[in-house]
C-alpha cells in the first residue's frame, strides 16, 4: 500500500530526476515513454497560459509541491531557455510567473496580432476591457451591472482574443467565473505590470 511518505518521495525523486533532464539539455524526444515529469507539467501549465501560474495552483496539479521546488523549477527552466537560445522566458507577474517573449521579439506579436487600434476593439467591447481590468476578478455579473446591458457576448469575444481569461471558476457559494487580463493585455497596451495601469480620477471611479 502507497503511503502518503512513499507519494512525496516519489514526487521529489521524479522532481529531481526532471531538473537532471534540463540539465543535460533533454527534451520530450528523448524522455521515452516515462510518466510526465512535475517540471514538465509546470511547463505545460505555463505555455497554456491564462491568469500567472501560482505555486499555490501549481501544488494543486503537482500533489506535494513545494514554494522552493517551484522556483527551483522556474529557473531550471529559465537555464534551459537561456542555453538553447529559445525566445521565450519565465518571468514574473503579480504573484505567479507567466511564460512570454523576449522584448526583441515582441515585434513578432505585434505582426501576428496587430496593435491595439488594429484590433478594431468596438466601444462597448473596450469598456467592458476596462472594467475588467480595473476590477478584476470580476464576473459576468457585475459587468453586467455596472454597464446596465448584457455583456456576456463582449466577454466571450476578449477571451478569444486573449485579452482576458478565466481566473477564478465558480463554486458553490459563487456560481458565476471570474475574469481577468491576460499577459497579452500588457503586452497589446505597453504594460509592465497592472500596476502601470492610469489612475485618474475618473477611472477609480469605475
Amino acid at each position: 500500500m502507497t503511503t502518503a511518505n512513499d507519494a512525496t518521495t516519489d514526487l521529489g525523486r521524479s522532481y529531481q530526476e526532471a531538473l537532471e533532464g534540463v540539465e543535460r539539455g533533454d527534451g520530450p524526444e528523448t524522455a521515452g515513454p516515462q510518466p510526465i515529469s512535475p517540471l514538465r507539467i509546470v511547463e505545460a501549465l505555463l505555455f497554456v497560459g491564462g491568469a500567472p501560474l501560482t505555486q499555490a495552483r501549481a501544488a494543486e496539479i503537482v500533489r506535494g509541491m513545494t514554494a522552493e521546488q517551484f522556483e527551483e523549477t522556474v529557473e531550471s527552466l529559465n537555464e534551459a531557455y537561456r542555453r538553447q537560445g529559445r525566445p521565450y522566458a519565465i518571468q514574473a507577474q503579480g504573484r505567479g510567473h507567466v511564460l512570454t517573449l523576449k522584448p526583441r521579439f515582441r515585434g513578432i506579436v505585434e505582426r501576428l496580432y496587430g496593435t491595439a487600434r488594429e484590433a478594431r476593439l468596438s466601444t462597448a467591447a473596450v469598456d467592458v476591457l476596462a472594467l475588467v481590468a480595473y476590477r478584476q476578478p470580476a464576473t459576468k455579473m457585475e459587468i453586467d451591472s455596472l454597464r446596465g446591458v448584457e455583456s456576456g457576448a463582449l466577454l466571450r469575444q476578449l477571451v478569444r482574443r486573449g485579452l482576458i481569461a478565466v481566473v477564478q471558476r465558480g463554486d458553490a457559494e459563487r456560481r458565476d467565473v471570474a475574469y481577468g487580463t491576460t499577459g497579452r493585455f500588457l503586452e497589446l497596451f505597453g504594460l509592465g505590470s497592472l500596476e502601470d495601469l492610469p489612475r485618474t480620477q475618473d477611472l477609480q471611479q469605475l
